[in-house]
């Protein structure tokens, strides 16, 4: 992959994008809750996005 230093650049890179995409899960799952009314199965879901997110940072700091 170009620009990228080793398979440090790509984790580094695949973090980032699981921390883009659980912060727009939390904006479109907040929207929804204000559109529609809540949906548990949906707040689960944004949860479980975050724990891996969460996961997936802290093994990259080890």
């Amino acid at each position: 992959m170009p620009g990228s230093s080793g398979s440090s650049g790509s984790t580094d890179g695949s973090t980032k994008a699981m921390g883009v995409l659980t912060v727009g899960g939390l904006v479109v799952v907040t929207a929804y809750t204000v559109a529609l009314g809540s949906n548990g199965w949906l707040w689960f879901g944004w949860v479980v996005l975050g724990l891996i997110t969460l996961g997936m940072v802290a093994s990259r700091s080890t």
